[in-house]
């Protein structure tokens, strides 16, 4: 069975994620510099991959996908600003600056030219067709002459 490879191109943090995700460091997603990492799923049918990619409060226009030398990359950036006045001058402002990226070495099972995305209910999925000679043949029967 193949699978889909994690890459990374945070080198000061590369193994962040792995002891910052791991259940006995009661790790979590958030890296030193205060980004949220979005969870992925990696789906894998006889037909297709499934990357599925938590990221709620985002729009489909926030997103951009890539696919770079058999390199998937997912990533994202946003600000917002929001502020308060009182007679012209501030009373309040806040701003804020939301980013990541998250990169996957493709196998070579997957058809590049035929990768497509949705955006649902905070979901990101990117799916991956296999290549024809990559699927799963159904058993069959040969004879003997």
């Amino acid at each position: 069975m193949m699978s889909l490879l994690k890459r990374t191109d945070r080198l000061p943090f590369l193994f962040d994620d792995f002891f910052n995700n791991a259940d006995w460091f009661g790790g979590s997603n958030l890296s030193k510099i205060g980004f949220n990492t979005p969870a992925v799923n990696v789906k894998e049918t006889d037909e297709d991959f499934t990357v599925e990619l938590a990221a709620p409060g985002l729009s489909k226009e926030d997103f951009n996908i890539e696919l770079d030398n058999d390199v998937l990359t997912i990533s994202s950036e946003t600000t917002s600003e929001k502020e308060t006045k009182d007679e012209g001058k501030y009373t309040r402002k806040e701003f804020s600056y939301r980013a990541f990226k998250r990169s996957f070495s493709l196998p070579d099972a997957v058809n590049g030219t035929e990768i497509g995305a949705s955006y649902d209910n905070g979901i990101l999925f990117v799916t991956l067709p296999k290549k024809e000679e990559a699927k799963v043949q159904p058993k069959r029967l040969i004879e003997i002459s």
